[in-house]
């Protein structure tokens, strides 16, 4: 019974983790989507509806064999707001 309970404690504790929302950047201006960007250096950005991504700041947040391609997402002042870059896999034919 008290392993139930404690198991049943740490799932509770756990609960706020999983419900963390990301900043939609339609609902935000250009600056204030690019400041997140900057300041985290990567960061999950919904991007409207059920749709999200991850940005970076810089080459150094993307994995060894990934390039950086520039981003772009709806803002609130500006359809196309350039926010930072994703990081995109090497295709081997290119």
């Amino acid at each position: 019974m008290t392993h139930l309970t404690l198991s049943l404690l740490l799932l509770l504790a756990a609960a706020p983790a999983l419900a963390q929302s990301r900043p939609s950047t339609p609902e935000r201006s250009c600056a204030a989507n690019r400041q997140s960007v900057a300041t985290s250096g990567a960061i999950v950005l919904g991007t409207g509806g059920f749709t999200y991504d991850r940005f970076v700041r810089d080459r150094r947040f993307c994995a060894h064999g990934e390039f950086l391609e520039p981003a772009f997402v709806p803002s609130r002042d500006n359809p196309q707001c350039f926010v930072g870059y994703r990081c995109k896999v090497d295709q081997p034919w290119d």
